[in-house]
């Protein structure tokens, strides 16, 4: 059986980003630095994913780690 990713929260995260920079983003919901890792996911079976900008501006990163289109919000929030 596989661990469940905490849900952060029920909305995407609204974040800034620099084209060609790569992000962390946290896939077990535990880290205190959301919607990036901080490290929280060690002693899970979770890793973090990382994701390049492919423009600088705002992305919408998912919170509930329910997405189908990691890290990008797709709107599985509506669903819990």
């Amino acid at each position: 059986m596989s661990e469940e990713a905490i849900v952060a929260q029920k909305a995407p995260y609204q974040v800034e980003v620099v084209e060609g920079k790569t992000y962390h983003w946290c896939t077990c919901g535990r880290s205190s630095k959301q919607p990036f890792c901080d490290g929280s996911h060690q002693g899970t079976s979770f890793v973090p994913l990382s994701y390049t900008a492919d423009k600088t501006g705002s992305a919408y990163l998912c919170g509930c780690k329910k997405t189908a289109n990691q890290p990008q919000c797709d709107g599985s929030h509506k669903a819990l």
